[in-house]
């Protein structure tokens, strides 16, 4: 058994021992878990250790028959696109699981289990290089997320797991049929075989291209597949709503690369206008609906949206700059995202409600927490020298210089602009209405700054936030050799197509 399987399938430890231990109180459960996101977090760095960056094919294989007969193989491996996703899974997952230590009260023992279930699924998605297995993965994910939403989460949660459930279940249907069509064609499910043998399924390629793309566009979420998410963020409880918009989401980018780009190359470069123009509606559309919210937590869910407008932007640009730029985007998003739901959990655990109205002076009163959330909010919106305007400003970068996108790509460019700028007014006018001004509301005197573990989350997620900011080529690196064939594999097809 190679190190991926056993990152992959590492929290299954914790998963057992949370079942074997039926008498133990909550804080020995929670204890257990977050022991396992934590050595789950030290093996993915043993992973990255025995990464070579710049070989660009996939690294540290496991691979041998599962089912002969039809073809299908247990498939596992890593390269440039993928590590740093196992990387964001699992620094995620460590920093949510003890961020719910007050929050979650009753059934402690099945949400734990829960979250461990729910890494093990991400860990596989993001590592399988079958198709088959890969879409057990990506199915498995969903029931986990529905239970967290659908017992821990706020006043209409039932509502929302279950629209996230049917939303992201029928949109892979599609999915489905595709890699069916593909096995049965080429008589294997792998990946890598797959696309040495695109030219079985070239002259449907574009059907298969929007199965796929259905299925990744509900996850990530793009316009107009998005109302799944203003409910399931705003309803799931902290720790899920900081997996969601840290993990789950990008796995619907991750899709795009992973899949639809290799497998589909001349339907990539067809398509590519119409998915960057609903990029482009997605970053002002998402950007617009923030600044109407009442519920910061509702405003953080939409400006996701937004954000991930740039990264589906990066993806169709089609060259180095664009994707390299889209995977970085996705870490940072990851990342302030995760943090900024973080922050909202920490307020609303201690005043239970979200409404923006009902703070105000928080800074006062919250002087630690409040310097912190100024950063964490500033890298959301790009600031340079945080890890925002890094991703943004290389996408902007490959979206200029974007032969996919027409004659004039400049014009995507000039649009997507003004997400930033629309970032900036929602995102600070969200802080100057929570955090400044007087201190009015007696509710709000009585909260209390960070205690030692929340400021352990927080500090956690700042450590990023300015080392990409900072330093960014050693992210960079990672992904060039992968991201470099890609680009490379894409523009030969089209060569030879002309």
């Amino acid at each position: 058994m190679g190190i991926l399987s056993l990152l992959t399938f590492f929290p299954l430890i914790g998963v057992v021992a949370l079942l074997i231990m039926r008498k133990a109180s909550d804080n020995a459960l929670k204890w257990v878990a977050i022991s396992t996101a934590i050595a789950t977090f030290g093996m993915s760095l043993v992973v990255l250790g025995q990464f070579e960056t710049g070989v660009a094919g996939l690294q540290l294989i496991d691979r041998f028959e599962w089912i002969e007969a039809w073809g299908i193989e247990y498939h596992m491996g890593i390269d440039g696109i993928s590590i740093l996703m196992v990387l964001l899974t699992t620094f995620i997952m460590m920093l949510a699981i003890p961020s719910s230590w007050n929050a979650i009260s009753s059934q402690v023992r099945q949400y734990y289990i829960f979250m461990l279930l729910l890494e093990v699924g991400m860990l596989g998605v993001f590592l399988a290089q079958d198709l088959f297995l890969f879409y057990i993965f990506w199915e498995f994910t969903l029931v986990p997320m529905y239970f967290l939403i659908g017992i821990w989460g706020g006043k209409n949660r039932v509502y929302a797991a279950i629209k996230f459930f049917l939303y992201t279940m029928a949109g892979s249907l599609l999915m489905l049929l595709g890699i069916l069509y593909m096995g049965i064609t080429n008589d294997t499910f792998s990946l890598p075989d797959l696309i040495s043998g695109r030219a079985a399924f070239a002259d449907v390629q574009n059907w298969l291209f929007l199965g796929f793309a259905i299925a990744f566009a509900i996850k990530v979420p793009i316009f107009p597949f998005h109302s799944w998410l203003p409910d399931a963020h705003t309803e799931a409880p902290t720790a899920g709503s900081v997996i969601l918009a840290g993990v789950l989401l990008k796995m619907g980018t991750y899709g795009f690369i992973r899949f639809n780009l290799p497998l589909f190359p001349e339907a990539s470069v067809e398509f590519a206008p119409a998915i960057a123009v609903l990029a482009i509606i997605g970053i002002i559309y998402g950007a617009i609906v923030s600044f109407a919210q009442k519920d910061v937590k509702k405003l953080v869910a939409y400006s996701s949206i937004s954000h991930l407008g740039f990264v589906m932007l990066g993806i169709f640009s089609l060259n180095n700059q664009g994707i390299q730029g889209a995977i970085l985007q996705g870490v940072n998003h990851g990342i302030s995202s995760g943090a900024l739901f973080f922050i909202v959990g920490v307020l609303y655990e201690q005043r239970h409600t979200r409404e923006i109205k009902e703070y105000g002076g928080v800074w006062k009163a919250m002087p630690v927490f409040s310097a912190l959330t100024l950063i964490v909010t500033l890298s959301s919106m790009g600031l340079p020298g945080l890890n925002g305007f890094v991703g943004e400003f290389t996408i902007l970068l490959g979206s200029m210089g974007a032969e996919s996108l027409g004659a004039s790509p400049w014009i995507f460019t000039a649009f997507a602009t003004t997400g930033v700028i629309l970032a900036a007014v929602y995102l600070l006018w969200m802080f100057q209405r929570v955090f400044m001004g007087p201190l009015d509301n007696p509710a709000n005197e009585k909260l209390r700054d960070l205690n030692s573990g929340e400021l352990a989350i927080m500090l956690s997620f700042m450590l990023f936030i300015i080392w990409i900011g900072v330093a960014p080529s050693g992210f960079f690196s990672l992904m060039d050799g992968t991201v470099s064939k890609l680009v490379a594999d894409i523009g030969s097809v089209l060569l030879a197509g002309q």
